[in-house]
């Protein structure tokens, strides 16, 4: 069986559906906490490519305070600023985050996590 992990905050509505609805389907994942382990630049990275997205922003939480306080809403904001912004703010990432193997999906709505597990 494939070993699939959730980046999940216990706080989050969406995170909480996400990981219940696996549950529900008997998938067994691996849950990190990623506020609690921080997840590190070359990870970030990884994720980004697994997500297939068109652009880094896709992953952020752009609406948080902390997006705006480390400058990131400039135009001119580079991918390698974001991604470092990410670890220092790891509320930034968008969540929840299933993964399988080479494969991510955020979960927004839980159900798009279904087509990689």
């Amino acid at each position: 069986m494939a070993n699939i992990k959730i980046l999940h905050n216990p706080r989050c509505s969406k995170s909480r559906e996400t990981l219940k609805l696996l549950e529900e389907k008997d998938i067994a994942v691996d849950i990190i906490e990623y506020l609690k382990t921080p997840l590190t630049e070359q990870e970030i990275r990884s994720l980004y490519t697994k997500l297939d997205l068109e652009n880094v922003t896709q992953m952020m939480r752009v609406k948080e305070p902390e997006y705006k306080a480390a400058g990131l809403n400039s135009a001119d904001t580079t991918d390698d600023q974001r991604f470092a912004a990410m670890v220092q703010y790891p509320k930034l990432i968008e969540r929840p985050v299933v993964i399988n193997g080479d494969q991510a999906k955020i979960g927004r709505p839980p159900e798009s996590v279904l087509d990689i597990v």
